[in-house]
């Protein structure tokens, strides 16, 4: 992914990776890294709290808000927003909005380490590292050594 993502931008000038929190955070990271790897030097990095644009925050009592923290001009940089899981697109949605109230980005990408059936918004991934066929009634649950001590993807039947 992080080479697709070199060779789309033409190179990592300009170029900002930027985490949904919380599981988006620790893979933007990574893709930093390997950019860094490709290209001799790594882009910015941010992380974005999406809590409060979310469309259903009022039904989320006592919802943990995070910070943001992208200490950066988003203006006229490439943003590649990167998440573990595109599902409905609710969560791409929400992050749109809390990303353009920080500026205006030349363009933003979407990158996402699992893409799943499902969209209920039309938005669709720039840069996917698995897709999945999954059924309405399961769920797919990113594990990450920075969070769960282990890498892995699991797809389970929904309570």
């Amino acid at each position: 992914m992080a080479a697709e993502i070199v060779e789309r931008a033409q190179g990592a000038e300009g170029l900002a990776i930027v985490g949904i929190r919380t599981r988006g955070v620790p893979l933007a990271s990574r893709l930093r890294a390997k950019i860094q790897q490709i290209e001799g030097h790594a882009p910015l990095q941010g992380a974005l709290d999406i809590t409060l644009y979310r469309d259903d925050v009022a039904e989320t009592p006592r919802a943990l808000v995070r910070s943001t923290d992208v200490l950066f001009d988003v203006t006229g940089r490439t943003i590649v927003l990167v998440d573990d899981v595109l599902y409905t697109g609710r969560t791409v949605r929400a992050a749109l909005d809390a990303l353009m109230d920080l500026g205006r980005p030349k363009a933003v990408r979407l990158a996402v380490l699992c893409e799943r059936g499902g969209r209920e918004l039309p938005i669709s991934a720039d840069h996917v590292g698995l897709a999945l066929d999954v059924k309405d009634d399961e769920k797919v649950i990113v594990q990450l050594v920075a969070t769960d001590g282990v890498d892995r993807v699991l797809v389970r039947s929904r309570p």
